[in-house]
């Protein structure tokens, strides 16, 4: 079959490897329709995250028809239109059962990469490294999806493929930045990232009640989105000072809540901007923690941090003053796929909730190494392969 593989820092190659097969009677076989870029993806193909080697398929947030199920598998059958939650979780461990899906403690079959890094074993994700399981990508013509049961969902009557593919990634994510935040009622949310995940954060920041949802970025395709297709107030903090903006735009109590949609390649203005850059050319410190800084400067006292924009590791000249004295509360994670994609797909059925917009350009697998820097270079919001193409 055809896969779109990693090669190299920012060299990435269609390439013919052999067919998925089942090996475990909980597996499915997914033809796959559509595989969105991601902007966690950016962070493998730039070179920031280790453990991944040539010849590894990219790609986590993908739907597609079901085409063989294992003699295990008792929710799908083959024919099924389905999205996949990019996390893998086996729905059967302490963390499963507790709906932090995330956080399973069997789908890493390199668990003890992460528990050196990180002190803990994380759950397996899709054509995201080896240190988080070494799974072959959806950027392929076919996929192999372990614990279907658990990670597949069958997409309802009514929602096209267009947009049933971000429940996959973006919508979940998004949703649980929002989720973390704990928005009440009345609310006033800022938002750090207008990509795909900053946009589904501010629409279900909507849903949950906010008053106001302000949005920072400095992409100007973005930031219309954010005000025309999300309803989003926006700030350019290339041409506005954003701490000055929040405060005014609060009567100089903050947000109710900020969340970080951005992560570990954060550009800005201002020293900060370049000492993180340094360090992290130097590999003196693996993220630039910008937002995050701002966000602990930025909230109200006793306020919500949620975050996330992925981290990878080390990070320096944070605040925690700050934090500490301003009682402010931090939540953060890789998204819970499992807990959040049914009741998404009932809000996009129910016209609550709408990320096709996300889905600007669609291009072949051939046509990878093109859609990947298109979207490095913020010429895209989402760039979407179709395996089906030539």
């Amino acid at each position: 079959m055809k896969a779109l593989c990693y090669n190299g820092v920012r060299d990435l190659r269609a390439e013919r490897v052999p067919d998925p097969t089942i090996i475990n009677p909980k597996d499915a076989i997914i033809r796959v329709t559509y595989s969105s870029v991601c902007g966690s993806d950016l962070h493998i193909v730039n070179g920031y995250i280790p453990s991944v080697l040539a010849g590894d398929i990219l790609g986590h947030e993908f739907m597609g028809e079901v085409v063989e199920v294992g003699s295990g598998v008792k929710k799908l059958k083959k024919g099924d239109r389905v999205v996949v939650g990019s996390i893998l979780a086996c729905g059967e461990c302490q963390y499963c059962q507790s709906q932090s899906y995330s956080l399973c403690d069997n789908t890493n079959p390199h668990a003890w990469m992460t528990e050196k890094m990180y002190g803990d074993a994380t759950a397996g994700i899709f054509g995201y490294t080896h240190a988080f399981g070494g799974y072959a990508g959806s950027h392929a013509e076919y996929i192999r999806v372990p614990f279907a049961d658990v990670g597949a969902f069958v997409i309802p009557e009514g929602i096209p493929d267009e947009s049933a593919v971000f429940a996959s990634d973006a919508v979940p994510t998004g949703f649980m930045a929002a989720d973390m935040a704990d928005i009440q009622p009345g609310d006033v949310v800022a938002i750090w990232g207008c990509g795909g995940v900053g946009q589904m954060a501010i629409q279900t920041a909507w849903i949950m009640g906010a008053s106001r949802v302000i949005a920072i970025d400095k992409e100007p395709e973005r930031l219309r989105m954010a005000r025309e297709n999300s309803r989003a107030e926006t700030l350019d903090f290339s041409k506005v000072e954003v701490m000055e903006a929040l405060r005014e735009m609060t009567g100089g109590r903050g947000p109710d809540a900020c969340i970080d949609c951005v992560g570990m390649e954060a550009t800005g203005e201002g020293w900060g901007y370049y000492y993180d850059k340094a360090k992290q050319s130097l590999r003196l410190e693996n993220d630039r923690p910008l937002v995050l800084r701002d966000m602990i400067i930025a909230c109200k006292k006793g306020g919500n941090i949620s975050i996330v924009g992925v981290y990878s590791g080390f990070i320096d000249s944070i605040p925690m003053g700050a934090a500490m004295n301003k009682a402010l509360t931090f939540k953060m994670g890789q998204q819970h796929s499992q807990k959040y994609i049914p009741q998404l797909l009932e809000h996009m059925q129910n016209g609550e909730l709408d990320p096709g917009f996300l889905f600007t350009h669609k291009m072949s697998l051939e046509e990878g190494q093109k859609g990947y820097m298109m979207f490095n270079d913020k010429k895209a919001m989402r760039v979407v392969f179709d395996p089906r193409m030539n």
